[in-house]
């Protein structure tokens, strides 16, 4: 074998072992995302970090975290935590403007910040307002909760609404092949009037419901149990949930006053029989 025959078989040799071991390398499942920093960890911020964890590296930071609930994940200083590639809000929506503030100085240049708030032209505009030009912005809203996601994610819906930047792609592919999610692009304008009904609607008739109890349990239709069920879903819903959903959507207010209206005219004209009748 000639010297220069060798020595071209051990250079190829060190290319391919270079290959393998780069293929060897576990690849991120979103390209330029490894580390995630995800500020709080309320029930839907420890839905949050059960499913993602796995994935990607999260630090999480909260201010008043639940001991019990903090041994599996890694807490530390608003600082490290923003310093992530991909940056959760998952903070009461009248918290979003507030958290951008203290966030901005720490966030990396290129990184992405998202929030999860049930209203999104809320959102969007407060992070527009007090994040860097640098930064993408991605505005979702997760249409499950605790409650209805006990087990797996697959199946369920996700609105995703892209505000700056065009990471809403590759985190869109990473809701609907790993997590296997239902995702609608929409702009959060007409998230806002969609969720004003599905949410506005659904989070008012709960809240009369509760407050109605206590309901039969005995003499019940499928068609009552299902309210029950959906009553059920969202009745321990933080309170700032159901503020959020009623008094940050710029559409509620007439959704829920048509809503009422109705309501009233209906119970106006239905005739009053006595019990002793």
């Amino acid at each position: 074998m000639s010297c220069s025959t060798a020595a071209y078989r051990r250079q190829n040799t060190h290319s391919w072992l270079g290959i393998a071991a780069h293929w060897s390398e576990p690849m991120p499942p979103v390209p330029n995302i490894k580390t995630i920093g995800l500020f709080g960890f309320g029930q839907f911020g420890r839905l949050i970090a059960k499913h993602l964890s796995p994935h990607f590296q999260m630090t999480v930071h909260d201010p008043h975290p639940i001991a019990s609930e903090t041994k599996a994940y890694h807490f530390d200083t608003e600082a490290k935590t923003a310093n992530s590639d991909l940056v959760i809000l998952a903070v009461p929506v009248s918290s979003i403007a507030s958290t951008c503030q203290s966030i901005r100085s720490h966030l990396k240049p290129g990184c992405i910040v998202m929030d999860v708030g049930s209203v999104k032209m809320t959102t969007a505009k407060a992070m527009q307002d007090h994040l860097p030009a640098d930064v993408d912005l991605i505005g979702t809203h997760p249409l499950f909760g605790p409650q209805s996601a006990t087990g797996s994610l697959a199946g369920r819906k996700i609105a995703l609404c892209n505000i700056r930047g065009q990471a809403d792609r590759s985190i869109g592919a990473f809701l609907r092949r790993v997590l296997h999610l239902q995702v609608y692009n929409l702009s959060p304008e007409d998230h806002d009037r969609e969720a004003a009904v599905t949410q506005g609607l659904t989070h008012l008739i709960a809240k009369v419901l509760t407050q109605m109890g206590p309901l039969p349990t005995r003499m019940t239709t499928v068609s009552f149990d299902l309210l029950l069920q959906a009553t059920s879903m969202v009745r321990h819903d933080p309170p700032n949930v159901f503020s959020a959903i009623e008094e940050e959507n710029p559409f509620a207010a007439d959704v829920r006053n048509e809503f009422l209206a109705l309501v009233a005219d209906l119970g106006a004209n239905l005739r009053v029989t006595s019990p002793e009748q």
